[in-house]
């Protein structure tokens, strides 16, 4: 089973839309870091427990070596220590990122890391029956007005509108 490494604005965005169950039925292996974890909000953090105990949610507690190794790294200025946990444990575990961060997503394509974001996500619940069309149009409807990384994007505007009219 492929390992994703999520970071918190996916966490967010699930919470926001009330996918977070679809989104851990998918046939992955869900991973973090604590920092990650620490980022969210409580009701956000009660939610993902119940994940972890059960086995759905794995999270991974950065040891002072790992910490070490990810500050000797070169990293962009531009990350977060939370986002250069993601990518420490994508490399370390061969595993994906699920992140909506530009920054992230452009540092793992450099590393050849595999990468996807919320519409990936969204077309994974819809092709694994996990919701239907009508969830996907209204959810993603949603996620356009509540969050502003994807209303007035012009380089996702494409993608946005494409799945629009499908599920719609």
């Amino acid at each position: 089973m492929k390992i994703a490494i999520t970071d918190a604005c996916i966490f967010i965005d699930l919470y926001e839309l009330d996918l977070t169950i679809p989104f851990f039925s998918l046939d992955f292996e869900i991973h973090t870091s604590l920092d990650v974890f620490n980022e969210l909000y409580k009701e956000q953090q009660q939610v993902l427990l119940a994940f972890t105990s059960v086995g759905k949610l794995t999270t991974h507690v950065i040891t002072s070596d790992e910490r070490t190794e990810i500050l000797s790294s070169h990293y962009p200025r531009a990350l977060s220590e939370m986002d250069k946990t993601v990518l420490f444990l994508a490399e370390k575990h061969n595993a994906m990122v699920l992140s909506s961060d530009q920054v992230v997503r452009n540092h793992a394509k450099n590393k050849s890391i595999d990468y996807h974001g919320m519409l990936w996500i969204f077309d994974k619940l819809v092709e694994d029956g996990k919701i239907t069309t009508a969830i996907a149009f209204s959810k993603l409807k949603q996620l356009i007005a509540e969050n502003a990384i994807y209303r007035n994007n012009r380089k996702l505007a494409v993608e946005l509108e494409k799945r629009l009219r499908l599920w719609g």
